[in-house]
Order: C-alpha cells, then structure tokens, then sequence
C-alpha cells in the first residue's frame, strides 16, 4: 500500500478540499470555516500507523491494536478583536463588526484526556498500548503567515520507561486535581486534562514525532509536501524523541537540573566550552546562552510542575473501555 501518496489523498480529500469550501460559504454565512480533525484525524491515524480502527465510533478502541487517538486543531481557531472583544474569523483581516486591524490571534487548542475513575486511568496508562496525538496548525504562526499549514503525528507509549513521565501526569491529574475537585465541589464534573502542544508536560513525556507534513497555500491551491513519515514497523525505541527547547523550562528547573547533572551530562548540552562549576556560579541567563535544549536522557532530572488548574465540564462524558 502505498501510505504517502494515501495520506496526501486522504488530508486532501477530507480536510483541505472540505475546508477551502467552508472558507467560501463562510463569507456569506459568517460562520467560522473551522473543519474539526476529529474523525479525519482517525483515518490519517491508520494510514500513518498501519492499523485500522473497529468500526465502533466512540465506543471501542480507536486503532484495532488497542492505540488511543487524540486530535487538536490550531487551524481557522476564532480569533478576538481587541477594540470590541467581538469574533474575527483568522482568513479575516480586519474585524467585520468594527473595522479595526488590532485583532488577537488564538493558538491554544490542545489535546484532552477525559479520566473520571481509577478504570478510566487504569485503561489510559496500561491497558492502552500506544496514544496517537494529531495535531494542525500553522508553524509560521508567529510571522502572520496562516497560508501555511502543518500536519504532525505524536506516539507515547505510556507502559515504556521512556514515557512514564505520561502517565505519572494522568495519574498525578486523577489522584490529586479530579478527585480533590470533587471533594470540594461534588455537584460540579471537573473539565478534562489539558495536554498542551510543545509545553513543559508535552515534552518531558518524550513524544516520538513519526509524521510531519506541510501544506503551503492552503487557502487558495493547496500543495502538500510529505517531509517525515515514519514507516509502522520501524522500531520506535531507536527513534529520538522530540527535541525540548531550554526556553520550556523556567530558571528554577535550570537551577535544579545544573547542580544535579555531570561534566560529562553538560558537555553533552553546552554549546560553549564551561566546567561545571562555571555554569553552577554563573547567572542563569547567561547560563541560557550555553545550553539551547534538553535531550531526552537528561529530562529524567527535571520534575513535574503541579500547576494544572481545573475548571468544570458543561456536559456529561462516559469513556470507552477495553475489554
């Protein structure tokens, strides 16, 4: 089966013809044009990981060897004008309701773990073999640039040693955020775990990026460019998990993790030549200046934030479960 020229066809087919459609009757509806990645997202899942889904829905696993699939779109998110705080759609310019150009660009939707017992936690971090997270979203955000389209795939693996910073997070959300929320407040249902995109929890979990695709002009004719699949039988412990920016970690962690690690661990990370008693007296952002990432080996030092902050969900959700 020949899985680029399918997936091409298939992100084609089901998000970018769909979507260029909507972007046109959203000019006369002033709806928003936003496709959801949902169940795209579970075809593009098989294609990319060579497994097909159950044909149950919401109801059995998403991939048939027992994968868990998470989507999140960035693409078309509503965006805010700043002088009347009313809706601006991103292919706007300009705020439709009162002209101005100062208009607040949203780009944080995330992926969602829905965990309400110790049965759904217990499905999540050892009966579920593999979690899938999707994502679309604009890598030339910062720029402006919402003509170019990114496409990526994400595994953990939450029983591997690798990823267990994983499922310490769903556990630590569960035990300690889920059933303090209901303590306090037990006519409420806490909101879901928020897994963010390239944030501090995403990257100590040590995600393995096995798809990465872009699509440039996007709005008008869109050309799909394939540049990382990872074949499904390839072995993923031999993969390098994706890199972790110094600027995700805060001077505290960077205080923490300098005077645990070695010589031999900082020169792995130093970009300049310095001892380790030099990088321990020295402030810390010059100290920034020597170290531009932390690699996988490393994050073991660093420890989870308890940070998460929940709120409460608007409606009911029953989860899955593997028999």
């Amino acid at each position: 089966m020949d899985n680029e020229r399918l997936i091409k066809q298939l992100i084609d087919e089901l998000v970018l013809q769909p979507r260029l459609n909507a972007i046109e009757w959203s000019k006369i509806t002033k709806q928003t044009p936003n496709i959801k990645i949902g169940y795209p997202g579970q075809h593009l899942a098989s294609l990319i990981t060579g497994m097909t889904g159950e044909r149950t829905g919401a109801r059995g696993n998403d991939l048939i060897d027992g994968s868990e699939v998470k989507s999140c779109s960035r693409i078309d998110q509503l965006d805010i004008c700043k002088n009347c705080s009313l809706s601006v759609a991103r292919v706007e310019l300009e705020c439709s309701h009162c002209g101005s150009k100062d208009i607040e660009r949203k780009n944080d939707s995330k992926w969602l773990f829905t965990i309400r017992n110790e049965s759904d936690l217990e499905v999540l971090i050892h009966e579920v073999n593999r979690v899938v997270l999707l994502i679309g979203d604009y890598p030339n955000f910062d720029s402006g640039d919402f003509e170019t389209l990114r496409f990526q795939a994400f595994e953990i693996w939450p029983e591997e040693k690798r990823h267990k910073r994983f499922a310490e997070l769903m556990t630590n959300y569960y035990r300690k955020i889920y059933l303090s929320h209901r303590k306090k407040t037990p006519d409420q249902t806490p909101a879901p775990k928020n897994f963010w995109p390239y944030s501090y929890q995403f990257f100590i979990s040590n995600p393995i990026r096995t798809f990465l695709c872009i699509v440039e002009n996007a709005n008008t004719k869109p050309k799909i460019r394939i540049e990382k699949l990872v074949a499904p039988s390839e072995d993923r412990s031999k993969i390098k998990s994706e890199r972790m920016p110094i600027e995700t970690i805060n001077d505290r962690e960077l205080k923490e993790l300098v005077s645990r690690i070695s010589q031999s661990e900082l020169n792995q990370v130093a970009t300049k030549k310095i001892t380790l008693k030099e990088a321990k007296k020295m402030p810390l952002k010059t100290l920034r200046g020597f170290i531009e990432e932390i690699p996988e080996n490393l994050r073991e030092y660093l420890e989870l934030r308890d940070t998460d902050k929940i709120s409460s969900a608007k409606k009911k959700y029953s989860r899955r479960k593997n028999s």
